[in-house]
């Protein structure tokens, strides 16, 4: 007589036992957008976080930075007012009100959508990190949890890179820097991208002493070449820049810390009260384990997928900073719209990121879409350029903007704009008209914005004008 088989009754009872739902979603910031949509078809949904609700954007990302900046921007306004006639100064800044004015917002945010989650019928809220087990099922502190359908929107964190002595050393991360209470006298930042030098333009405009330390020749290398030559060049008059500079070794000595690194030839050193590590950032799919189920990623560890948002294992779709492609909240806020219909409905739809604008917050401001010029030339796209410079605006002279200018990269035969950049006041809205006409018209944007009437004299006559000027010999 067969003897019963108790391991499979175990197994048997365990998986009867297990939550089973009709979509998991790993992430609570753009995936929340796939997740209300599920339960609005009536889906038994499951949301797994392990940090705060609302993702990288709202608790250390777009929302805290900017609040933060706008105070920065207020400073400068104060600092400069002397150029318009008035006398003014700063007595104070009270730095704990500063950032506490943004993370109460912050945190306020995040416990009312963490409170809206919980309240939601059809929806269970997981808070801890996600593994994967099987195809469709995941573990979440030491329960398993299985899905039919699963979104992977875990993001990603700061990358910290394999700097000798980092681990004997306190350092900051994006994450610290929005939170701080008190202001360091002095601060060296790793890293020239848009996190280093919006977070060094707010602690430089609230009296701290910054140092950046840059791989490259020039700051946010990414923008079009002429942006970031003009904005390494105004930076170098305000602040203490260091490019063409690989860091060796950190240690601390005494209250400051001790950075080591190679200019060239020479073997230099510089030191602070505090470091932060700017230096890009990491996909959270390792922490998920993707490869156990057969999910490839990329060399640097973001998940491939295809114009649908799905990842090779069936049933399983991804979106946001984990996929490694446009690095910004409204590309991820697209993503979820395309993964939310896609994984409803039976007529999938393809990803269609054109244009995708994107802005830097800082002074200047810097604002960029489509090609960059070293980027058409690569392309071997025989192109003309147009620009046209604040100064020569009357609301830019008003502005006393002496540096600041707009450049359109349009396709010579097609009249295409394959690009256009800005760096100057207001940069990341008055972006925004060509966004709009390229998105209206790809082939008639431009000739759209050179016979659109712009009202005088508004700062878009930059805009305007450097539209006029495609082909000039010049931007004045």
């Amino acid at each position: 007589m067969n003897q019963p088989n108790n391991n499979f009754f175990i197994f048997q009872l365990f998986v009867s036992l297990m939550k089973i739902f009709d979509l998991i979603v790993v992430g609570s910031g753009s995936g929340l957008d796939v997740a209300v949509a599920a339960v609005n078809r009536g889906l038994k949904v499951a949301i797994v976080e392990k940090g705060p609700l609302g993702g990288t954007c709202l608790n250390r990302g777009c929302i805290p930075s900017k609040m933060i900046i706008h105070t920065a921007e207020v400073a400068d306004i104060i600092r400069s007012s002397k150029l318009f006639g008035i006398k003014s100064k700063i007595n104070q800044i009270n730095f704990p009100a500063v950032t506490g004015r943004a993370n109460k917002l912050v945190d306020a945010d995040s416990r009312e959508i963490e409170t809206g989650v919980r309240a939601t019928q059809n929806q269970t809220l997981f808070r801890g990190k996600a593994v994967f087990v099987t195809k469709n099922t995941l573990e979440v502190n030491g329960e398993r949890i299985q899905g039919r359908k699963i979104v992977i929107a875990a993001g990603a964190r700061p990358l910290i890179p394999p700097i000798k002595g980092l681990e004997k050393v306190p350092y900051l991360t994006s994450a610290e820097a929005l939170r701080q209470t008190k202001l360091p006298k002095s601060m060296i930042i790793i890293g020239g991208g848009y996190i280093g030098v919006e977070l060094g333009y707010f602690y430089a405009s609230m009296g701290c002493k910054i140092t950046i330390i840059q791989r490259a020749s020039n700051l946010i290398p990414r923008e079009d070449e002429e942006i970031a030559s003009l904005f390494t060049q105004l930076w170098k008059k305000r602040y203490h820049l260091i490019t063409n500079a690989e860091v060796r070794k950190v240690e601390k000595i005494g209250a400051k810390i001790k950075v080591y690194f190679q200019q060239g030839s020479s073997s230099k050193n510089v030191s602070a009260e505090k470091i932060l590590i700017a230096a890009g950032i990491k996909p959270n799919s390792d922490l998920l384990k993707v490869e156990k189920i057969g999910i490839k990623t990329t060399k640097y560890g973001f998940i491939e997928h295809n114009k649908f948002m799905e990842t090779g294992v069936k049933n399983i779709w991804v979106l946001g900073d984990i996929t490694g492609v446009y690095l910004f909240k409204h590309a991820a806020n697209l993503q979820a719209e395309v993964v939310a219909h896609n994984v409803l409905k039976s007529k999938k739809i393809k990803v269609y990121y054109y244009p995708m604008p994107h802005a830097i917050f800082t002074s200047p401001q810097v604002a960029g879409v489509g090609l960059t010029e070293q980027e058409a030339r690569q392309a071997r796209k025989n192109y003309a350029v147009g620009k046209y410079y604040y100064k020569n605006t009357g609301m830019g002279a008003a502005m006393e903007e002496k540096d600041g200018f707009a450049k359109f990269i349009v396709d010579k035969k097609t009249k295409e704009i394959l690009g256009f950049h800005i760096i100057g006041p207001e940069a990341s809205i008055a972006l925004h008209e060509v966004v709009v006409a390229m998105k209206a018209n790809k082939r008639k944007a431009l000739s759209i914005l050179q016979n659109t009437i712009h009202i005088h004299p508004a700062l878009n006559e930059v805009v305007h004008r450097a539209a006029l000027n495609v082909g000039a010999e010049n931007g004045t």
